[in-house]
């Protein structure tokens, strides 16, 4: 077998191993039952307590309350851009969005569809390098919600500290859930895609406070309505089998761990050994404010695109793949979600340092 590589990649990313080798074996016979994960009923006492099993750690891991439901839905975290709106605005009501990158921008188009929007704060016109400050915006009295991305894959910011606000929040932690503790009950609508820290592709997690599922109109498509979930138990129709379990398998690798508050701790520390790569040389700079930087998405650029181009090209042929930066703004991306270790942090560092010396700007 191959030498595993370090996956920097922005997702789908990189999964705890031993997860990895044990859906390796249930998929093709599970728990010696002699039916593969892939191929098993949903509705069979097996699967059913792999949700319930999911659900409950998902739960104990997060402290949601018992007023708020746990859905497991398909159609990509970009599904709830629209699906949130079409449940909970409607004509004449407003929701607010904080504009800090191109998913907030997304959900904004989206939200425009079904209802009025605001905007109190973007950070378009300087390039998304940073998110609000408390008190830097105001949420209308009449808005039913305020909508904010909790951390933003491609410019490398995140929010140090929940938005401050008198209304309902409402977040995307497709790129952050599980990675530092949360405060759920302050939220009326958690959702995330499953390809950062939780999974492969093909579960949205949705966290909704039941109060809100008696609000979808009453011409929702039965499908996109929360409510229709909710009832059913995610069972309403085939849920994404295998992205559950490996979620499910995720969940129990982090409470072994030691839980959220473990988990941000190595976070912090392998940000913290990154970024002062970064600021320690004016070879590399940071493309998020120091205030707003993410502990997930490292943006960094170097002195040209051809230095670029070889530092990636580079970095690739001794096992650190997938760091160029996206399109919008260029330069390199060192992602470095739950599961990255820290010895791959480590060997970028040292790479980092050796194709500076080697390679004069």
């Amino acid at each position: 077998m191959a030498d595993r590589v370090f996956n920097f990649s922005p997702g789908p990313a990189m999964l705890p191993y031993e997860v990895l080798l044990k859906a390796g074996k249930d998929v093709v016979n599970y728990q010696e039952t002699g039916i593969g994960l892939i191929e098993m009923s949903h509705r069979s006492k097996e699967f059913i307590a792999i949700t319930d099993e999911t659900e409950a750690n998902l739960r104990a891991l997060m402290g949601i309350p018992d007023n708020y439901k746990v859905l497991f839905l398909q159609g990509g975290a970009s599904s709830q851009f629209f699906m949130i709106p079409m449940n909970l605005l409607g004509p004449g009501k407003k929701g607010s969005y904080l504009n800090t990158g191109t998913w907030s921008k997304k959900a904004i188009k989206e939200a425009q569809l079904f209802g009025e929007v605001e905007v109190p704060f973007s950070s378009e016109e300087t390039g998304f390098k940073r998110v609000p400050k408390p008190g830097e915006y105001k949420v209308s009295a009449d808005s039913e919600y305020l909508y904010y991305v909790s951390n933003n894959t491609i410019y490398g910011t995140q929010f140090p500290h929940i938005p401050v606000s008198e209304k309902m929040l409402i977040s995307d932690m497709s790129s952050d859930i599980l990675s530092r503790p949360v405060d759920v009950a302050k939220h009326g609508l958690i959702f995330a895609g499953a390809q950062k820290n939780l999974g492969p592709a093909g579960v949205t997690i949705v966290i909704i406070r039941e109060d809100l599922l008696t609000r979808t109109p009453a011409k929702t498509p039965t499908m996109l309505s929360y409510k229709t979930h909710a009832d059913k138990g995610s069972m309403f129709n085939t849920p994404p089998c295998f992205a559950l379990y490996v979620v499910g398998e995720v969940l129990k690798w982090l409470k072994q761990l030691g839980g959220v508050r473990a988990i941000e701790e190595m976070n912090i520390e392998k940000a913290g050994l990154l970024y002062n790569a970064i600021d320690s040389s004016d070879y590399y700079r940071g493309h998020a404010d120091k205030d707003s930087r993410s502990l997930m998405n490292v943006p960094f650029t170097l002195p040209s695109k051809e230095l670029e181009a070889k530092f990636i090209a580079e970095a690739t042929a001794i096992g650190l793949n997938g760091l160029k930066g996206h399109r919008s703004v260029g330069g390199c991306r060192a992602s470095i979600y739950n599961a990255f270790p820290k010895e791959g942090v480590q060997k970028l560092v040292q790479f980092m340092k050796e194709f500076e010396a080697k390679n004069p700007a």
